[in-house]
């Protein structure tokens, strides 16, 4: 199985995929396409962690820029009903640390962010997911959510973030507005993450 792939970036696609020549060989790997801005330049040298998926009708690479979103990716596997599609998308709205604390916060509403992600889903996902948190999220995992999950309890109050995102939606914002403008928010209260996204939401149009 291969574990990372470390060569020159040859191509790279609108779609996320790229193409790594390592030792002659050009390698075929899908990211999602943040990931695949993040590896590097076209023509650079670049490393990539690596999922190597194998099923009877196809043999897929899925790379990644830290071991952090390898780990956060297989353990999106393991949940019931979610393929290597559905993680990648999990992945591009919600990064190993902002998943980890939707995790924390019980947030269905920011798993539903996801293209193809209902309230059914997503609060599955809530469960399965806590229950998997033993799989380590590598460097990417903030401290207090690694280990045992003991920081996760199912009775956690709702979190300023998802507040915000409630009352973004009751604004008629759409879920990629939402997800763009409360991407990377700092820890505040729920007041001053409304204004600074309300800040966002303006700029961009």
């Amino acid at each position: 199985m291969i574990g990372s792939l470390r060569g020159t970036l040859l191509d790279r696609s609108l779609t996320g995929e790229i193409l790594v020549e390592v030792a002659g060989v050009g390698y075929r790997v899908q990211a999602g396409p943040a990931t695949a801005a993040r590896l590097g330049d076209m023509g650079a040298e670049v490393f990539a962690w690596i999922h190597h998926h194998v099923r009877e009708d196809a043999d897929t690479l899925y790379g990644f820029a830290s071991k952090g979103e390898r780990d956060a990716f297989e353990a999106l596997l393991g949940a019931h009903g979610v393929g290597p599609a559905l993680a990648l998308a999990i992945l591009s709205v919600h990064p190993p640390v902002n998943l980890a604390r939707v995790l924390a916060d019980d947030d269905v509403a920011a798993l539903c962010l996801v293209p193809g992600v209902g309230k059914k889903t997503a609060a599955r996902l809530l469960i399965e997911l806590k229950a998997r948190l033993d799989v380590p999220f590598g460097d990417d995992l903030p401290a207090g959510l690694a280990g045992d999950g003991s920081g996760l309890g199912s009775g956690a109050p709702p979190s300023a973030r998802a507040d915000v995102r409630d009352a973004l939606a009751n604004l008629g914002y759409g879920p990629e507005e939402i997800a763009d403008a409360t991407r990377e928010l700092p820890d505040d209260d729920a007041g001053s993450l409304l204004k600074t996204a309300l800040q966002r939401l303006a700029a961009s149009r």
